[in-house]
């Protein structure tokens, strides 16, 4: 029974996490903590570095198969991808490390503020900007990679204390910052997900983080979700991918930190 529960979850993951780019890490991290850590149902997870090296593999997996179906559409933009991703590796590597000093509430609150943030960001400026569905890139389309590259190290650090990837903060970084249409930003998204999650999986498995059950299980699912997400993605306008980016992220948010305030 919990292998064909962590197997629909993974399912789950790989359709979300594939539609707006952002790996899958945004579920998995709240369903570790509230369900499958220590006083939960199934208590796999005894401390929070264990629940973010998991759920980073599952995003691993689930960003390559996305990664894969992304190619076949030729969505992504390789131009940025590949530096982008390269620039994550540094911080990946040592943000696997900080989070050996994380307790579960201080997970809870930071990671909590952290996603609610970016939701706040994301909402605001997806009422107010209407976006071109545009599924590929023009010749002349333009962006400032220095900009991208720089912003990439800090997001490796960060995806890889809280587990979730880099595509909760590539994405709007895409976006907003660098004018990139929504289709394109959550392929490209997706591509670097793939990369930046393999130095803090390697990391992670080094230190001994990833509990392989519900990791192998939940990755199972997400590869096939994942296929599932990017096909849904070519007819999802991009103002509904962001609006449900964004409420997801909230709701996560204040769960995470009313859970991590009260302890």
């Amino acid at each position: 029974m919990e292998i064909i529960l962590f197997l629909l979850l993974g399912v789950g993951v790989g359709v979300f996490g594939s539609l707006v780019g952002i790996g899958g890490g945004l579920i998995c991290v709240p369903v570790f903590i509230f369900f499958l850590s220590d006083g939960g149902v199934f208590p796999y997870f005894k401390t929070a570095a264990e629940i973010t090296g998991t759920s980073l593999f599952v995003v691993l997996i689930n960003a390559l198969s996305g990664a894969i179906a992304y190619i076949r559409q030729k969505r992504i933009l390789f131009s940025a991808a590949i530096p982008f991703s390269l620039a994550t590796l540094p911080g990946a590597f040592l943000g696997s490390y900080i989070v050996d000093k994380f307790s579960f509430e201080m997970l809870n609150f930071y990671y909590g503020l952290f996603i609610g943030a970016m939701a706040a960001v994301i909402f605001i400026n997806a009422m107010k900007k209407k976006r071109d569905d545009i599924l590929e890139i023009s010749p002349d389309f333009s962006y400032n990679k220095t900009v991208g590259i720089a912003a990439s190290m800090g997001v490796g650090f960060l995806s890889s204390i809280f587990g979730v990837g880099g595509g909760i903060i590539h994405v709007p970084l895409m976006v907003y910052l660098l004018n990139f249409p929504v289709h394109i930003a959550t392929a490209t998204s997706t591509f670097i997900l793939m990369i930046s999650s393999l130095g803090g999986v390697i990391s992670h498995f080094l230190l001994s983080h990833i509990v392989w059950i519900p990791a192998i299980a939940i990755s199972a699912g997400a590869a096939i979700g994942a296929q599932i997400g990017a096909k849904i993605s070519r007819k999802t306008k991009s103002k509904t991918i962001l609006t449900v980016l964004a409420l997801a992220m909230l709701f996560v948010s204040i769960r995470l930190i009313l859970s991590g305030s009260a302890n």
